[in-house]
């Protein structure tokens, strides 16, 4: 089956995290991508990691030192043969190396021009530094992983960066389809903080209707039936059993038979509960609850670390993991595809 994006040809002006990552999206969807990197490498990214670096799979590598006539005419003609161009400088910054949208317009008008950027093309942060701890922080979503008033928790990279890679993805992939029809190419202006702050939408509606970020006990922060516990071997296991129906089976399983499942939402009744949900949880190892409770509908799973979801039998049969002989792991292409059938009698039960 043919990728939906074989023959897109992609040029990346190779940046660190998210711009490199959006691009690699495309690639694993068919698009040819070539990579235009620094000449002796990126000291960021050696530092990050000593390995391969999987944001360069399935790409075509050339070294240019773009402040160099000749080397940037190279660059100038591999954009004039391509259908989009993913960048992730500060703003200005491609304008002065004789890059910017109007130079590259000026050799191919249908092009297709990514702006990879943490605060966007334009704002009175436009030309501050910052990373995906600082997007995140902006958008008010960091505040919501506070707890009991503590301190908010460091989320990893994929909350800010990733989500940033996948909505400049997303909005390449929009463009394209218009510059096909039209023949006309548009800047993508990849904010990070614009696509957080847009990915929030759904905790926006929670918020408004008082079940976060609020005054009144959260169904998400205070309650038994919504949250992380420690296990009886120092590993965690999680719970979000908000439907009525999940609940009860999750009070049916865990054998408390003596608390009634239609008195979900007494929040005066949470404190207690959570504090038996937590001992009961913390009297056996994180592989007695997964024996007990996965693959049930009590919406459970355990916390695993990065090689321990490798191993997961749910995810090593999804195929969504690769570990090579050093023990490094990759991640399969998503989302996946499938021919649609000809007659609904020809879809598959399973996949």
């Amino acid at each position: 089956m043919k990728q939906p994006l074989d023959g897109i040809r992609v040029v990346e002006f190779e940046g660190i995290g998210p711009g490199p990552l959006a691009a690699r999206m495309l690639a694993d969807m068919g698009a040819s991508v070539t990579v235009i990197a620094r000449p002796g490498g990126n000291a960021v990214a050696s530092r990050m990691s000593s390995a391969e670096n999987p944001l360069r799979r399935g790409k075509t590598v050339i070294e240019l030192n773009l402040k160099h006539p000749v080397e940037r005419a190279q660059a100038l003609a591999l954009v004039a043969g391509a259908d989009a161009l993913i960048e992730g400088n500060r703003p200005g910054v491609m304008e002065t190396l004789g890059l910017g949208p109007d130079d590259c317009a000026a050799v191919n008008p249908a092009l297709v021009y990514g702006r990879m950027t943490g605060w966007g093309q334009h704002g009175p942060l436009s030309q501050a530094a910052g990373h995906d701890l600082n997007y995140v922080a902006l958008t008010g979503l960091l505040s919501l992983s506070a707890r009991d008033g503590g301190v908010p928790i460091v989320p990893p990279t994929v909350v800010g960066d990733a989500a940033g890679a996948l909505g400049l993805a997303f909005g390449m992939a929009c463009a394209l389809l218009d510059a096909r029809a039209s023949g006309r190419g548009r800047i993508v202006d990849g904010a990070i903080v614009d696509v957080l702050a847009m990915l929030g939408s759904l905790v926006q509606w929670i918020r408004a209707g008082g079940q976060i970020d609020g005054a009144r006990p959260s169904l998400f922060h205070d309650s038994p039936f919504y949250d992380v516990y420690a296990c009886a071997d120092g590993k965690h296991i999680t719970v979000g059993a908000i439907e009525p129906q999940f609940y009860a089976q999750l009070l049916s399983k865990i054998g408390l038979d003596d608390v009634d499942p239609a008195a979900q939402y007494d929040v005066q009744a949470w404190p207690a509960l959570k504090a038996r949900f937590a001992a009961l949880f913390a009297s056996r190892p994180r592989a007695h609850w997964c024996e007990l409770l996965e693959g049930t509908d009590v919406c459970f799973a355990p916390v695993l670390d990065l090689a321990e979801a490798a191993e997961h039998r749910h995810n090593v049969a999804r195929g969504i993991y690769r570990v090579d002989a050093s023990g490094a792991i990759d991640v399969a292409a998503a989302p996946r595809f499938f021919s649609l059938p000809a007659n609904a009698d020809d879809i598959p039960a399973t996949e």
